[in-house]
């Protein structure tokens, strides 16, 4: 450990961070093995350069950021499909899609570096139970629209696929999430197919650069953000792995969103149909402050420009038709080619700038006690997955509804309401609830007496039907009504006739793969 040590001590002494190792006499030995082991992951040459780079912004981008009002345009027509406005061509979208998923084309690729800790958990958020009535897990969930999906394009084409799934986890979630996939024995999907790869750490930094201490022994440390994507497949040599699977396409996605279509057929079709590089999924966003990043173009290029950039009177504008004119919702569900991500992470990487995130950072003073600022004392430097939107030669942009496709899991249910596991629970049963409707069956209450329905989201007109749905539920004694439905039965609504046309249910009740099974207040 001497010789270590004093390696160590001079490579932070030449990079200014000597103050790192100043309690190194009041440690223990697991407490010295547990500082070494941090200081062997920062390379701190690199990390003062990434540093530099991302505090000394030009002062012509400086001027660009401030003026992006005047740069922003909206997403052009020619360049979107919508499962509102294209409704005829969705089957031919979603017959492409099955169509390279059955030929071991398609891979699905899942950031999931962050752990629960607005949930009030140390764990991966993949892991947490959200209160379903299967009590399934966002990982068990996700995996079985896998195993369905491959299932679907099996049966249609006639021979086996796989769709291989890569998970990027980080320092903090890697061991725990495989061992969860492990000991679930990975949800039945084929280990093989199943790939772990850790994204980089970075430390945060005072606002002059040096590496905070969060304990004696400890540098706060966190993940490089989810653009850390880029140089975590060089890295590790996914892309390598990619290829040598023969896979053309990769879906991108962030774990929280219970309502992912993963490896959604109809937007992956769509993508390859128009020859597209780059895609990103959207939403309609529902009023102009609503606090999500627009996707749009910038100087010519596409980007994501975050709520906070734009001026109320920008977010406010409006087309003819009164729709928002920049209303594409950025949700964290990218298509990306193979060819194109490999130019990424070969070409354009290390030319990415991190942004910077001033954080409230706990901290140990010079007397060794640990302080938890009550204001921004430091930053944290991440990078952002639509970060590479800009280097695209075809984007394409594919918007979606809301209430069937996006409904994340951020915060507590101790918090403001918003996101949390119960409002995540309720848009998974109320998108069973409509599948349910549409596939012909009823339900009734404890009495046998017909609930009203509720209207299907048919017009692409997210705010409106939300609206209505929401009003028609208020009515309601039971809301929602508790029906969930195993993806292993239906990835999005078919084949359901044969559980639920012509029947009367009577929630709570699970439809799976033993059928549909009524659930009382004791149990099954």
């Amino acid at each position: 450990m001497d010789g270590e040590l004093a390696a160590q001590r001079q490579h932070l002494e030449l990079a200014g961070q000597a103050h790192l190792l100043r309690f190194w006499d009041e440690l223990n030995e697991a407490e010295r093995a547990e500082l070494l082991g941090d200081l062997r992951g920062c390379h701190f040459a690199e990390i003062t350069r990434f540093f530099e780079r991302a505090m000394q912004v030009p002062a012509a981008l400086q001027r660009q950021q401030k003026q992006i009002d005047e740069q922003m345009e909206p997403v052009p027509r020619d360049v979107q499909g919508s499962v509102g406005r294209d409704e005829g061509r969705l089957p031919e979208w979603e017959a492409e899609g099955l169509l390279r998923i059955s030929e071991n084309k398609v891979a699905v690729l899942l950031l999931a570096g962050g752990q629960g800790t607005r949930l009030g958990v140390s764990y991966p958020k993949g892991m947490y139970n959200i209160g379903l009535l299967s009590r399934k897990t966002l990982f068990q969930i996700q995996a079985e629209r896998i195993l369905k999906l491959q299932r679907l394009a099996t049966e249609q084409f006639g021979h086996k696929c796989t769709i291989p799934w890569y998970i990027m986890t980080s320092g903090q979630t890697m061991e725990s999430t495989e061992k969860f996939f492990a000991k679930n024995n990975y949800f039945g999907l084929e280990e093989g197919n199943v790939i772990f790869f850790q994204q980089g750490m970075l430390p945060a930094m005072t606002f002059d650069g040096k590496a905070i201490l969060e304990g004696k022994s400890k540098i706060s440390m966190a993940p490089d953000g989810n653009g850390g994507l880029y140089r975590a497949l060089r890295n590790q040599k996914i892309v390598e792995d990619m290829e040598k699977r023969g896979i053309g396409f990769i879906h991108v996605y962030c774990v929280d969103n219970i309502l992912v279509k993963v490896a959604d057929p109809t937007f992956i079709g769509f993508c390859v149909k128009q020859q597209a590089d780059c895609g990103a999924k959207v939403v309609e966003k529902t009023n102009p402050t609503e606090a999500v990043g627009v996707v749009c173009k910038v100087n010519g290029l596409y980007q994501v420009v975050e709520y906070s950039e734009i001026a109320l009177t920008t977010a406010q504008r409006r087309n003819a038709d009164g729709r928002l004119t920049f209303n594409a919702g950025n949700i964290c569900n990218h298509f990306f080619t193979l060819k194109f991500l490999k130019k990424i992470v070969k070409d354009y990487e290390p030319k990415l700038r991190h942004h910077v995130a001033q954080k409230k950072i706990a901290f140990i003073d010079d007397r060794g006690q640990q302080i938890k600022p009550d204001r921004p004392n430091g930053i944290k430097l991440e990078k952002f997955v639509f970060d590479i939107f800009q280097f695209s030669k075809k984007f394409v942009v594919f918007e979606v509804l809301r209430e069937d496709e996006f409904s994340p899991l951020k915060n507590a249910d101790s918090q403001n309401g918003k996101d949390t596991p119960t409002t995540a629970c309720q848009s998974l049963m109320s998108l069973h609830h409509r599948w349910v409707l549409n596939a012909g069956g009823k339900f009734v209450d404890e009495n046998g007496t017909r609930i009203p329905d509720i209207p299907s989201s048919t017009t692409g007109m997210s705010e409106a039907v939300t609206a209505a749905v929401n009003d028609n539920l208020k009515e309601l004694t039971d809301v929602p009504i508790k029906c969930e439905i195993s993806a292993l039965v239906s990835y999005a609504g078919e084949g359901l006739d044969k559980y639920v046309a012509g029947r009367d249910l009577r929630p709570p009740l699970i439809i799976d793969e033993k059928g549909v099974r009524e659930l009382t207040t004791n149990g099954l």
